[in-house]
């Protein structure tokens, strides 16, 4: 994921800066860094989707910072910033005044959010209206059973819950892989009948490519289905259970309410395991708890499902990414199926969109191909305008447009032509003494082919190797007869005279 482009698009939904440095997994500093560069050059995000990676940090103005040296005592800063008011900008600015450091505010910021990534310190964590949901599988499954073979497959028990109604919902899925985990997340959202701010996932493969702390990778199918709904990703911390707690407990009244109680059915279909569901889930959403006076379905009404947003009015289209190389006939494998890209990117590493019904291909964040997408294996798609000149004109080869040629040439080249179409026992192999032909007319140019075509037809001579001798013997040209003067006859005894002859 591009974070660039991920800060504008969450600062353009609105969200705050910490709330962006905690779903780019970067620093505050960075953030607002970025938000001043693209506000100060009017780049929207649209704008930045329209440029490529390098363009849009060149526009940015993105630089190297220099390295940080001064001592600071974080730890009077992290008990300075618990009174009331207190900012780092605040702190930062007192310091300046103080001459205790001379590190730009940035600077400062970044190596407090390391210090105290250091200290392991928990916090109470509260959570504002429609603001997260926190998504996770349960650790038990159940059995679903093939009525006809007996077999059984481990049903994967998905569960999402708001942060602050503690609204629960739960289905069965055959896996956890990323069409049933983004598939799931839609139902999810249907369920609840809106969207919220941000999602809170745990580090599972199918969403989060790289458990990294600091640094998560968000899976490009996973980002696009977070850019269709307008909210954002916040993977929880690897190893960090209390980062989402709230689903850790929905997922234990799930494993207690509803599991649990269904452990002796036997389910032969997974329809059958999700009405089955659904009716403990509802059951459980309507339980009133004690600590809070009333149940989850009541304080999600209540509460989170007037701050949701509205679902997108189309729905999400799931597709899979891939990276490939583009072969030297500039074609690329997708499911056994070859694509054409233009013939300029041979050799370049390229990702691939694979969707249902379109297989799309991007280089430096930019479209260079879409085509519809094929189940034929071993086929190819291939695009008129991906083709070098040499290679569609030797497509584009037929008949018609040698006959066409020729009859611009002139009558008797069209004759030749029609002549050497008739000795060929197919089209084809005609081919290549018309593509000789044309390169005499480039040589000699058009007249003389057509002259040496005209005298060629006069002897029935057929074929390219006759031309090109007539050409290069200058047997085209027209002959000029010599008017040789006759001599007087001279005078002499033995010669008779005209007169002899009467």
């Amino acid at each position: 994921m591009v974070k660039f482009r991920e800060i504008i698009r969450l600062h353009e939904l609105g969200y705050n800066q910490s709330e962006i440095a905690q779903s780019c997994a970067v620093a505050r500093s960075t953030v607002q860094d970025y938000i001043r560069r693209a506000s100060g050059k009017g780049l929207s995000y649209d704008d930045l989707c329209q440029l490529s990676d390098s363009e849009a940090q060149a526009r940015l103005g993105k630089g190297k910072q220099p390295p940080i040296e001064t001592v600071i005592d974080f730890a009077m800063v992290h008990r300075e910033l618990q009174g009331k008011g207190v900012t780092l900008a605040l702190l930062w600015q007192e310091g300046l005044d103080q001459q205790r450091w001379s590190l730009s505010y940035g600077q400062f910021c970044r190596r407090y959010s390391q210090w105290k990534g250091q200290q392991n310190l928990s916090m109470r964590q509260s959570h504002q209206a429609g603001e997260k949901v926190f998504v996770d599988y349960c650790g038990q499954t159940i059995p679903v059973y093939d009525p006809l073979s007996g077999t059984s497959q481990s049903a994967q028990i998905f569960v999402a819950c708001f942060g602050a109604s503690n609204y629960t919902f739960a289905e069965a899925t055959p896996a956890q892989t990323l069409a049933h985990w983004i598939g799931s997340h839609e139902r999810a959202l249907a369920f609840f009948g809106g969207v919220p701010k941000a999602i809170v996932p745990d580090n599972l493969k199918s969403g989060v490519t790289d458990p990294c702390r600091y640094e998560p990778g968000v899976n490009q199918s996973y980002h696009a289905f977070a850019e269709h709904y307008q909210v954002a990703i916040l993977p929880a911390r690897a190893k960090k259970p209390r980062d989402k707690s709230k689903v850790e407990k929905a997922v234990q009244e799930v494993e207690r309410q509803i599991l649990a109680p269904l452990r002796h059915k036997r389910f032969t279909s997974f329809s059958d395991l999700n009405t089955a569901i659904r009716e403990r889930l509802k059951q459980l959403n309507e339980r009133v708890m004690k600590s809070y006076g009333g149940s989850r379905r009541d304080l999600f009404e209540q509460v989170d499902l007037p701050a949701l947003q509205p679902l997108p009015m189309h729905p999400f289209v799931f597709a899979r990414w891939k990276s490939a190389k583009v072969n030297l006939d500039y074609h690329l494998e997708v499911d056994q199926h070859y694509y054409s890209v233009p013939y300029w990117f041979v050799r370049r590493q390229v990702n691939v969109k694979i969707s249902e019904s379109l297989v799309e291909v991007f280089f430096d964040h930019q479209r260079i191909a879409m085509h519809p997408r094929s189940s034929a294996p071993y086929r190819h798609t291939t695009s008129p305008e991906h083709m070098p000149p040499e290679h569609w004109a030797y497509k584009c080869q037929s008949k018609d447009t040698f006959l066409a040629w020729a009859q611009q040439v002139g009558p008797q080249t069209h004759l030749q032509v029609t002549a050497i179409f008739a000795a060929k026992a197919h089209e084809e192999q005609a081919f290549r003494t018309l593509k000789g032909l044309q390169s005499l007319a480039t040589r000699y140019g058009p007249q003389r082919l057509e002259d040496a075509c005209r005298r060629a037809n006069t002897f029935d001579l057929v074929g390219y190797r006759r031309l090109k001798a007539i050409l290069k013997a200058q047997l085209d040209r027209p002959v000029h007869r010599v008017e040789v003067p006759q001599a007087p006859a001279a005078a002499h005894d033995n010669v008779r005279g005209a007169d002899y002859y009467h």
